[in-house]
């Protein structure tokens, strides 16, 4: 068994019957990623973050969004201090390896971009000076969907710093009872045992960066994105950010699945969900009631992929 299997066989004790989704954010992880879950509370989004904290030995943040979150209780505060008669840095909670900020579309817009820099540059400044936030480092989002009581939509500059959206989704029956018997035996999440230090994720992650991606492929990639670009029903396409983050995740597919180079099905499997929430639709499309993920489909089965 691989590092990547053991991983995911570890976070299983913790996380019924969201095997797809559990690769999907190992996956994330390892493209040096950040991560959306756009879901109802309760169904184990902050028990999956908790749970892969304790596999990858990662030291873990958690802020729940609300109102009156500050950026200063994200990115940290400067303090006076007399014995040295200078300001002194007091870390933020965001200056860990896993930050889960659950709840994000709960805060104020302000407090929202205090994440920005952090995510794109690895980074917080506070008072001109810059702290770098340790590595590796994944924040690890969840969005109550919009309409909710207190809620408002994330800005677009923060959405495409998400390298995916995913949902949970409600567990099936069978999986439900599980996590009901198994709460009797105690909390599932003491029975994860750590299974890589973080130097050893950060070798991985190197490890997938350097799988091999033809230049036929990068065509590929760039002929998806374009295309998102020049759909009438799409008012605004994916950004080359998206670029780079498909390249990243069809990688780091391929690492999990043992290979060192990628192939045209790693590109089709994560294009949808790598993009579709970069989107801005049209009217058009909104009144026809056509979602970006139909959108995708179709630019997918009209670009064919190279012969590798």
């Amino acid at each position: 068994m691989n590092q990547a299997s053991q991983i995911l066989a570890e976070v299983k004790k913790a996380v019924c019957g969201k095997d797809r989704v559990l690769v999907w954010v190992l996956t994330v992880i390892l493209a040096r990623g950040h991560i959306l879950l756009e879901d109802i509370p309760g169904v184990g989004k902050t028990t999956m973050a908790l749970a892969f904290s304790r596999a990858l030995g990662l030291d873990y943040g958690r802020v729940q969004f609300t109102p009156d979150v500050l950026p200063s209780d994200i990115t940290g505060y400067s303090i006076f201090d007399k014995e040295t008669g200078a300001m002194r840095y007091q870390p933020g909670v965001i200056l860990c390896n896993l930050f889960l900020a659950d709840e994000l579309n709960r805060a104020t817009s302000r407090t929202q971009s205090a994440l920005l820099e952090a995510m794109e540059e690895g980074q917080v400044t506070v008072d001109g000076v810059s702290h770098k936030i340790p590595e590796p480092f994944c924040v690890f989002a969840t969005q109550t969907p919009t309409g909710a009581s207190g809620t408002q939509l994330l800005p677009d500059s923060q959405m495409d710093r998400f390298t995916v959206r995913l949902s949970v989704g409600y567990p099936a029956p069978s999986d439900e009872r599980e996590i009901l018997l198994g709460r009797q035996k105690g909390n599932p999440l003491l029975q994860v045992r750590q299974v890589v230090t973080r130097e050893e994720l950060l070798t991985m992650q190197q490890e997938a960066a350097n799988v091999y991606l033809k230049p036929e492929l990068a065509d590929f990639i760039v002929s998806l994105v374009g295309k998102t670009r020049t759909d009438p029903l799409i008012a605004r396409g994916a950004s080359p950010r998206a670029t780079l983050s498909l390249g990243a995740m069809a990688k780091a597919v391929a690492y999990v699945q043992g290979r060192d180079y990628v192939q045209p099905k790693d590109i089709q499997n994560v294009f949808v969900s790598t993009c579709a929430h970069r989107l801005l639709l049209s009217a058009e499309a909104d009144a026809k009631g056509i979602c970006a993920e139909e959108l995708l489909d179709r630019i997918l089965k009209s670009t064919p992929a190279p012969r590798i």
